[in-house]
């Protein structure tokens, strides 16, 4: 039977991914900072992780050992927020997870790996992070800093011999608690559809997958916008 990790598994994309895991006969370990909403989900082993926490990867790997192994790590933690003011609160508490919290869990899967010889990554990034979002400085930053993150881990395996493949998922809006709010977001999606499209993109092995055909093509667009133009655009 096949072994997955979910970090971030009490709501949202994370949490619709395990359910499809799960149903797919996969033994499945999830984690979050909420505990109590994770023993829903019929999962094979749980633990209460919070990636902020420097025993995160501890944790981790407490849970690998509960579970009796991993074959994919899937993580779906994150946090943003629009941030015009730039509130210090906010950017610093963004890079705290997005950045110093990712770090840490995804070089802890990977050392996992690289002890075992073969596994597959798989995390969500966003699209945000192919230009810098005046709305959201901290968030699109983290963006962009994780998908380079996986980029170079993925070179460092194949330098290393190591099979260790990566998927890098980047969905535009999704109705989730992270966009609770009042600014209405345009072409929003629903989990149950982007975890769909997780799941393809980890069937294929596929380096990175933007999700949906709108975003896709909404990327393509905007990665052609000089950078004269770009900053001084109102978003």
């Amino acid at each position: 039977m096949k072994k997955a990790i979910v970090i971030g598994a009490s709501s949202g994309i994370g949490c619709e991914v395990a359910k499809l895991l799960i149903a797919e006969g996969w033994a499945v370990g999830v984690a979050a900072r909420r505990e109590d909403s994770l023993q829903m989900l019929g999962a094979s082993a749980c633990q209460r992780i919070d990636v902020t926490n420097e025993d995160a990867g501890v944790q981790l790997r407490r849970l690998i050992d509960k579970l009796g192994g991993m074959d994919l790590f899937f993580y779906a933690s994150g946090i943003g927020k629009q941030n015009r003011e730039l509130s210090a609160d906010i950017e610093l508490a963004t890079v705290q997870t997005n950045a110093i919290g990712f770090t840490r869990m995804i070089g802890e899967a990977y050392r996992y790996f690289a002890e075992k010889g073969e596994g597959h990554i798989a995390a969500i990034t966003s699209i945000a992070g192919t230009k810098g979002l005046g709305p959201a400085p901290s968030y699109s930053a983290t963006k962009a800093m994780q998908a380079t993150y996986l980029q170079a881990l993925e070179q460092q395996a194949h330098q290393r011999g190591l099979n260790i493949h990566f998927t890098d998922i980047r969905p535009g809006f999704v109705d989730t608690a992270l966009l609770n709010g009042t600014f209405k977001y345009p072409m929003l999606m629903k989990p149950e559809k982007v975890a769909k499209e997780i799941m393809y993109a980890i069937r294929h092995h596929q380096h990175v997958r933007i999700i949906d055909r709108r975003y896709r093509l909404l990327t393509a667009l905007w990665r052609r916008i000089p950078k004269a133009v770009w900053r001084k655009l109102k978003l």
